[in-house]
């Protein structure tokens, strides 16, 4: 086990040394990167909006406008292919997703249904046309009545194809605010995710977003005045629509479309050279010019509208042919307005309205604030557990430090290779690797020194040592590594983040303990020859004989009596559930001078009837979190909130961070954050029954859902606010508890193949005192880790660490008083596994079985 051959040697530190060389990109700055050479790697690990803050923005395609636009259009097609056909027919209407008419003459059915085939044919979806879905599909509910009606996949593939050129319309207005890497891209069926870093303006973004930028040029109806059309009925084919003036102007709209912003080809800012005002010039293509050409010169004299989404810009009078296929666009605009019209006219119009049923904005200075904390509380946490292991383990100490300090590396190095985001879930993950890292070594050093004291050679005892923990390291990590991957399938958002750092750091953990861990041993051995191992501070005595199987009645009682608490106040009083969970819109607003007053900023906010408004102070004096109840009116009135606050509050306070989740995504986030949990842990469950015994499986789970129990019980009680980061809390100290379970397991399975005469009470107490120096030192390492993030990571953190410190205390307490004493509720009994030998071991030292 320690030999090492010379390309195993060359293997090992290559992917080492590539680690630190994709992992320093992000510690030197975008000059200093840019001053490297070519061949020097130059990907630096993103942040999330959490940490450097910017706006991540959730769109949701209009499934509704596409199936009215839908039935809009095949009303006119029927209208015009049956006109085309001199077919008589009466009844034309569309209600929901149907469309009816009847032919007039029975005679000419069958012409109308060939006239008609053409709307039910299907329309191709496949790369080269060999498949297709039909939108359409035709009934005759009764002689003479043809009914049209929009097929579920005909309206997903709507869908999808309005996604994928949204997404294409969305990038080119995003990149057109000069804004740095954004992310564009689809989530789900009928959804986009936009996440811009950095950026200062979240509502100009919001603006930009929300626009159909649906732009057409038509003629004014001067037939009737406007305000009589609008007492009566407008002519036919004219429709009454608005400025965007205030208060707005009305105007008589002729429907016929004269040109479309399809047929643009430029739009650019300007400023008139005559007025001085900030105008938008546009340029149109050859077939627009012609149109538009055509039609001023038949129009001389009369008012043309300018219609941007159903809102009137400006309405001129053509005093002259415009025949140079050029013009302006002028509309009371500001330099910035202009310009923004000029990038939505540019970008293209979006094939559907989209709508944001998710925000989530940083501000930068939070973002800023954030990043200098997270980096002063990681270096305190290295630092802490850096020390804590030079203390225990000495020499080894330093060897299981640079294995520690190069796992890390290869986390960011993978990290920063696949383009993945770090957020603060992401931190909790690197947390739990180091966690599980640390407690690797540990476990391979404790099974050293057991070797060691069986009067074995420092060699053999070294050998050995990883020889035996190697089981233990795989099952422990292998088991969380599968809740990781399903978290990942069902997770969104913060929580799959955590499961991909997770995975990584899993990974790279087995790699560093088994490879480099192993290597730096055997160096060590064949260049200093020690003759004993190095002493350490042993924090936990040798040969330690606890009577924990004794406790077992007190510790079920009191597991049992906290659990029953926690699942009653659960029930009967409402948890701090957050927006991710029940809907709504949280604040975090700053003073720009003084100290904050929640008493004023609640009474300015209750008079903008938007329902509950909870304000309370945030970290500082000058800090405020505004909550604000879920709307009932849709997504929508979420961002109708978030823009009344805004103009309410802006001119006395900074915007630091802002939340918004609409109705309909919060319901999903509730499910998958519950699903994924379960079904991790049912993963766990049927791992661990595979590899142990049934017994093993269901200890682990119900000490794992006792766990559980308690971190909720946790929130319950503390008011701590419940949401996304709290399931990722909640998975971290599922991965840890299980983790810890099952590396006593391992050491109950091997002794009860050894010991297999031994009274299960005994065996379980001789396990748990074995395995006791490494469940202590593994809990305080990860604990250092975490209180160091409690006490120097910020307030956007601070909730999150306390509830992994009081999970990290409880998963540790029940892998000893709650999962080993089941094994005996359970009826466990040596001759339930398989023994490896004929031949009964001798009952190691400091342990005193029972007389049977």
């Amino acid at each position: 086990m320690l030999y090492f051959s010379r390309w195993k040697t060359i293997s090992i530190w290559a992917v080492v040394l590539l680690g630190v060389l994709f992992t320093i990109p992000n510690m030197l700055t975008q000059s200093q990167l840019d001053s490297m050479p070519g061949w020097f790697p130059k990907r630096a690990l993103t942040l999330g909006l959490d940490l450097q803050g910017g706006s991540h923005i959730l769109l949701a395609v209009d499934r509704q406008d596409l199936v009215d636009e839908r039935l809009q259009a095949t009303r006119d097609d029927i209208r015009t292919m049956l006109r085309d056909a001199k077919i008589g027919y009466t009844g034309l209407t569309g209600t929901g997703k149907t469309i009816q008419v009847r032919i007039t003459d029975p005679n000419e059915l069958a012409a109308a249904k060939t006239a008609l085939a053409s709307l039910t044919q299907p329309v191709s979806t496949g790369v080269f046309g060999g498949s297709g879905v039909h939108e359409l599909a035709l009934e005759e509910p009764e002689p003479g009545v043809l009914r049209f009606t929009l097929t579920e996949e005909g309206i997903d593939h709507r869908v999808s194809n309005a996604v994928t050129q949204s997404i294409e319309v969305v990038g080119r207005r995003v990149n057109e605010l000069g804004t740095t890497e954004p992310i564009i891209q689809r989530a789900g069926a009928d959804r986009i995710l936009v996440q811009v870093p950095g950026l200062q303006d979240p509502t100009r973004l919001k603006e930009i977003l929300g626009k159909t930028a649906k732009l057409t040029f038509q003629m004014v109806d001067q037939s009737m005045p406007v305000q009589e059309a609008m007492q009566g009925r407008p002519p036919a084919g004219s429709t009454v629509m608005y400025s965007q003036d205030d208060p707005p102007v009305p105007y008589l709209i002729e429907n016929r479309v004269i040109v479309s912003g399809e047929n643009l080809v430029d739009a650019q800012a300007t400023f008139d050279q005559r007025t001085s005002e900030a105008v938008v010039s546009f340029r149109f293509d050859g077939k627009g010019a012609s149109r538009f050409g055509q039609a001023t010169q038949q129009n001389v004299g009369r008012l043309f509208a300018i219609i941007l989404d159903n809102q009137v810009i400006s309405a001129p009078r053509i005093n002259e042919p415009i025949i140079g296929g050029s013009g302006q666009i002028s509309g009371n605009f500001t330099a910035q307005s202009a310009n923004d019209l000029a990038v939505l006219l540019r970008a293209g119009a979006l094939p559907a309205d989209l709508t944001i049923v998710e925000e989530r904005t940083v501000g930068p200075s939070l973002g800023a604030d954030s990043i200098a904390a997270g980096k002063f509380a990681s270096l305190i946490a290295g630092i802490l557990v850096v020390g804590f292991m030079l203390i225990a383990y000495g020499t080894l100490g330093i060897i299981a430090n640079i294995a520690l300090a190069a796992n890390v590396c290869l986390i960011i190095a993978i990290l920063s290779l696949l383009g993945a985001t770090l957020t603060m879930p992401g931190i909790a993950g690197i947390v739990l690797t180091v966690g599980m890292a640390v407690d690797s070594n540990v476990i391979i050093y404790e099974r050293v020194r057991e070797e060691r004291q069986l009067g074995r050679s420092l060699v053999q005892s070294l050998d050995q040592g990883f020889a035996r923990a190697l089981a233990t390291i795989v099952d422990a990590n292998f088991t969380t590594f599968i809740a990781a991957i399903i978290l990942f399938y069902l997770g969104s958002g913060p929580v799959r983040g955590f499961a991909v750092t997770l995975a990584i750091g899993i990974v790279t953990t087995v790699f560093t303990a088994f490879t480099l861990t192993r290597w730096l041993v055997a160096i060590w051995l064949r260049r200093f020859k020690p003759k004993e191992l190095p002493r350490g501070v042993r924090f936990v005595p040798d040969n330690t004989n606890y009577p924990f199987m004794a406790w077992r009645r007190y510790a079920f009682t009191l597991s049992a009596l906290g659990s029953i608490i926690a699942a009653v106040l659960f029930f009967s009083v409402e948890m701090n559930y957050g927006i991710d969970f029940r809907g709504g819109t949280s604040i975090e607003v700053q003073a720009k001078s003084g100290d904050a007053s929640s008493a004023a900023v609640r009474a300015r906010l209750s008079e903008l009837n938007i329902g509950d408004v909870q304000v309370q102070e945030f970290g500082s004096a000058n800090t405020l979190l505004i909550r604000v109840e879920g709307q009932k009116a849709g997504d929508n009135a979420e961002q109708s909130v978030v823009e009344k606050v805004r103009g309410e509050l802006s001119n006395d306070y900074e915007f630091r961070r802002v939340e918004s989740v609409g109705p309909t995504v919060s319901s999903e986030l509730a499910w998958y954050g519950t699903l994924g949990v379960l079904a991790s842990m049912l993963a766990m469950l049927v791992y661990i029954w595979f590899r142990f015994e049934w017994q093993f499986g269901l200890g682990a789970i119900i000490a794992t859902v006792h766990d559980v129990t308690m971190m909720v019980g946790l929130y319950v009680v503390t008011g701590i606010e419940f949401n996304l980061t709290s399931i990722a809390a909640i998975l971290t100290v599922v991965g840890y508890s299980i983790n810890d379970t099952v590396v006593v397991y391992d050491r109950v399975r091997e002794n009860l193949r050894k010991y297999k005469k031994m009274p299960i009470e005994d065996l379980l107490n001789m396990s748990m005192n074995q395995t006791l120096s490494r469940t202590i030192l593994t809990g305080v390492t990860t604990l250092l880790a975490l209180v160091a993030l409690y006490l120097f990571g910020g307030e956007v953190i601070q909730s999150f660490t306390l509830a992994m410190i009081f999970g990290i205390v409880v998963g540790t307490y029940s892998s000893v008083f709650v999962a080993g004493p089941l094994l005996i509720l359970f009826r466990l009994r040596p001759d339930s596994l398989e023994t490896e030998g004929k031949d009964q071991p001798a009952v190691p030292a400091g342990v005193q079985p029972k007389k049977s």
